[in-house]
């Protein structure tokens, strides 16, 4: 063991062999995205003993996959949802400020104001951002966190997004929103805190025949199977939610990105926001992001039949994004240009019509006949959210006695005021790794005992080897895979990935044996 905020595969075999051995638990929670993460750090501050299982690896499925942006809420006040609008806004405000300002900055977002777009969309989208101001301020977040929109001159938007066409360009709408450095880090954030406070996080771990007060677990290394007793079992499996209750009725809806180098769209510094042809409230947006990477998104497209572990995108939808954002740009982007790409399947609930796109995310906490307490829907800027709601759900189906939740001004891990030691590191803190780790940087470097620990896994990549290790002795990585797909996102690009691999196994092959 190393600390109580560290996962690795020691503590894994240790929690996994008392579970197995008949120790009951209040709360089992199957899955290990945004929302079971979330759910078992709830409970667990609540000081309910807590088991997390996970038939894959932290992140794995949807909450990996996102635009990684934490929203306001602005395209739910346009679509008079006011409600899920307000608790957006509430959400990323606690996020920003409180729970990860480590992990999520102020983006701006640009929308150029070019000849294709008519007076009544410059309307709609310069009165939609200042009711995104009101929201902004009814969350009680204030300026300095994210600035006011406002509308600037056709020269720092030229600056802002460089390869932006300026032939008859009037300038540009400026807003804020809130930017995650990675979807898959909060994961791991929030896992990690859930740790900290007592809970066991188990991956490689699969689920089956739950039941109110038990569930049959199976180890996915060993193959070796047992039954797990609980006071309650919570579902929050995602789109495979319905593999545990059938009675669940979900509609897939796949949501596709393009990954570019940087350069390809000149560098920028905000978020090129172009309205997409035809639709009033609907945009592509190109984020720059952590690797020097852009990522272009995104689609909303019905994916009925069977769940796939990695949802691939379409032909259709890389022409859709291609397309759109060409409108807005000097010189057109090709499919040579497009260096990755990756989609994923919301959990929406089915409401049986319409599409896709004005389907509600809200969520839903259904309680099945066999006693599991299922929830479904929702969106990540909500995890925290509906992990309270699920658990305040539980306690009272259940009439458990447990104190009320405490994660809104909870730091997670790497979070300044999470009381995590923080160790003096002789070496300096490159700025990418303070990024994607906040105040646990110098932990990091501190802790390694590979060779080299400060230089990149592969020339080019702003990734050190101290991460590759650290992410196996502390962030749960049982492979090669975990580590280039999950801690990191090197994986997103073939080459990089394949650059890199060497690195990531050679660190499994180092620190990931039980000692």
């Amino acid at each position: 063991m190393t600390g109580p905020t560290a996962l690795n595969r020691a503590r894994r075999a240790t929690e996994l062999a008392a579970l197995a051995d008949g120790q009951p638990v209040d709360v089992i929670v199957i899955g290990g995205g945004i929302t079971g993460a979330g759910i078992a750090l709830d409970a667990a501050t609540r000081g309910l003993s807590v088991a997390l299982v996970e038939k894959h690896d932290l992140a794995f499925g949807t909450s990996r996959w996102s635009s990684k942006l934490v929203h306001g809420g602005l395209r739910y006040l346009a679509t008079g949802n006011i409600g899920i609008a307000r608790r957006s806004a509430i959400e990323r405000g606690i996020l920003m400020t409180r729970n990860a300002p480590h992990l999520v900055k102020a983006m701006p977002q640009l929308v150029p104001l070019l000849p294709s777009m008519g007076r009544v969309s410059r309307v709609l989208v310069r009165t939609g951002f200042v009711a995104g101001d009101g929201l902004r301020r009814l969350a009680g977040t204030s300026a300095s966190t994210l600035p006011r929109s406002r509308r600037v001159d056709a020269r720092r938007t030229a600056e802002l997004a460089p390869t932006v066409r300026t032939e008859g360009l009037d300038g540009g709408f400026l807003a804020y929103d809130g930017q995650l450095i990675d979807d898959a880090r909060l994961v791991t954030a929030v896992a990690r805190t859930a740790a900290q406070h007592g809970a066991r996080i188990l991956t490689r771990v699969s689920a089956g025949a739950a039941d109110a007060t038990s569930v049959r677990l199976t180890d996915q290394l060993t193959g070796d199977s047992f039954d797990a007793s609980a006071r309650v079992v919570i579902n929050a499996a995602g789109v495979w939610a319905g593999d545990l209750d059938p009675a669940l009725t979900l509609r897939p809806s796949r949501g596709t990105h393009l990954v570019f180098d940087a350069e390809a769209f000149g560098n920028p510094t905000a978020a090129l926001t172009i309205p997409i042809p035809g639709e009033l409230n609907r945009f592509v947006f190109a984020m720059p992001e952590q690797l020097g990477r852009v990522y272009l998104g995104l689609t909303d497209e019905d994916a009925p039949g069977p769940i796939p572990d990695v949802p691939q995108p379409t032909p259709g939808e890389i022409d859709f994004l291609l397309n759109t954002v060409n409108t807005a740009l000097a010189t057109g982007l090709t499919p040579a240009d497009v260096r990755g790409a990756y989609a994923g399947l919301r959990p929406l609930i089915d409401t049986g019509e319409g599409h896709t796109a004005d389907v509600s995310r809200e969520h839903a906490v259904v309680e099945s006949a066999s006693g599991v307490i299922s929830i479904i829907g929702g969106k990540l800027t909500e995890y925290r959210y509906m992990a309270q709601d699920v658990v305040d759900r539980a306690l009272q189906l259940r009439g458990l006695g447990a104190p009320g939740c405490r994660t809104a001004n909870l730091p997670l891990v790497g979070a300044p005021a999470n009381p995590v030691a923080t160790l003096r590191s002789q070496h300096a803190l490159p700025s990418s790794l303070v990024a994607r780790f906040g105040a646990e940087a110098p932990n990091v470097i501190a802790r390694a005992r590979c060779s080299h620990p400060t230089k990149p896994v592969a020339d080019g990549i702003d990734v050190i080897r101290a991460e590759f290790e650290y992410a196996v002795t502390h962030e749960g990585a049982l492979s090669a895979d975990d580590i280039l797909d999950r801690r990191t996102r090197i994986g997103l690009v073939a080459e990089d990935r394949d650059r890199a691999a060497e690195v990531a196994a050679e660190m499994i092959a180092e620190f990931g044996e039980v000692e």
